[in-house]
């Protein structure tokens, strides 16, 4: 079996999807941070396709990048100067070739993840 990455993002806040938030994903090696793929969610809180897929999976450490703030501007939440929550990044490992889903539950306040299935 191949590795893959994926990821869904819920606005908890207002119960739905978030739509349109901006995702970049970036492969760390030591002290190196190499930005590999920037996709934005769809209406179901998705992406349109795997953020890595099987044929460029590889085992290390990544971190996602979430724009909440740009999303939560976009939406209409009311701004803060600065933001509370703006860029969330997530750094993880994937350790073997199996499907990775990392998720985010977001509002203006706070945010959770998981390794999701």
């Amino acid at each position: 079996m191949a590795g893959y990455l994926t990821t869904h993002v819920l606005d908890t806040a207002r119960g739905c999807p978030a739509e349109g938030l901006t995702i970049a994903l970036y492969r760390i090696e030591g002290d190196q941070r190499s930005h590999l793929k920037t996709l934005v969610t769809n209406s179901d809180g998705r992406t349109d396709e795997q953020i890595l897929p099987k044929d460029r999976f590889e085992t290390g450490t990544y971190e996602l990048v979430f724009h909440a703030g740009d999303y939560l501007d976009a939406i209409g939440t009311p701004p803060e100067s600065p933001r509370f929550l703006d860029v969330i990044p997530l750094r993880f490992g994937m350790s073997e070739a199996a499907h990775y889903h990392v998720p985010l539950l977001l509002s203006p306040f706070g945010y959770s993840t998981y390794r999701g299935s």
